[in-house]
This record gives C-alpha cells, sequence and structure tokens, in this order.
C-alpha cells in the first residue's frame, strides 16, 4: 500500500491534468458541450484527488525527502510552491465553475485564463514532488 496508493493519487490528479487540456482544447474550437464534459471531469477527478490523498495521509502519513544539498533546496522550492498555489487553486476552481455554470460566460472566461495555468502548475509540480519522493533515488542520506 505504501507504493501504490500515492501513484494511484498521482495518476488521478494527472487524468485532472489531461481532462483540463482536453477542455482547453474542445474550448478553443468552440465545442462548448466537450468542454463543459471535459472540465467537471478535470474537477471530478482533482475531488477525488482531494479524498485519496486525506486516506493516504491518516494511513501513511508524509514521506521525508530524502535528498540533501542543493537537490533539497530544489525540492522544497517545488514543493512549497505546489502547496500554496494547491490551496489558492481550489476557491479560484470552484468559482470558475460556479460563473460558468450560472453562464456567467465573460466573468468565467476571465477567470479561467487564470485558474487553467495555475492548476495545471499544481498538477505538474505535484508530478515532480512524487518524482522527488518516490522515483529519483538519491544518495548520501
Amino acid at each position: 500500500m505504501e507504493r501504490w496508493l500515492p501513484l494511484l493519487n498521482t495518476a488521478i490528479i494527472g487524468v485532472s491534468g489531461i481532462a483540463l487540456l482536453v477542455g482547453f482544447y474542445f474550448i478553443k474550437r468552440g465545442n462548448v458541450a466537450y468542454h463543459k464534459r471535459s472540465m467537471l471531469t478535470a474537477t471530478g477527478f482533482a475531488g477525488l484527488f482531494l479524498v485519496v490523498y486525506g486516506i493516504r495521509w491518516a494511513l501513511l502519513g508524509s514521506k521525508p525527502f530524502e535528498g540533501e544539498g542543493w537537490v533539497r533546496t530544489l525540492y522544497l522550492g517545488i514543493l512549497l510552491s505546489h502547496m500554496a498555489l494547491a490551496v489558492g487553486i481550489v476557491p479560484l476552481v470552484l468559482l470558475t465553475l460556479r460563473r460558468a455554470l450560472r453562464g456567467e460566460f465573460s466573468g468565467h472566461k476571465r477567470l479561467a485564463r487564470v485558474t487553467l495555468p495555475v492548476w495545471l502548475y499544481v498538477v505538474i509540480t505535484g508530478w515532480i514532488v512524487y518524482a522527488f519522493l518516490y522515483g529519483i533515488p538519491f544518495s548520501g542520506r
């Protein structure tokens, strides 16, 4: 469980990120119906990620980073930006989604221009953090 649960969680947020990109593709081509489906899928998987993350944290706790020196500094910089933006993206996503569902499309579009890149940054840095913790071997523990 210590190996597959973090991977499952990272895969779930990866699906969310892919759905974001697919939704962006659809809206750029004017396909609002598929855009909506993609973005609701992205939001659903992001919500599922939060649930699985909470379960994972409750069962396994946090995993310490084993690298040292400049690699540790790099990891902490990525982790801190990831954590801050991961917390901040939640209200942005909810507000962006709310505006779309209420038909407030000009406000939705303005906010989505901020929400999308921040959300993608959180997804990508989540994968990077996973790689630092589980995929990249570090010497000199």
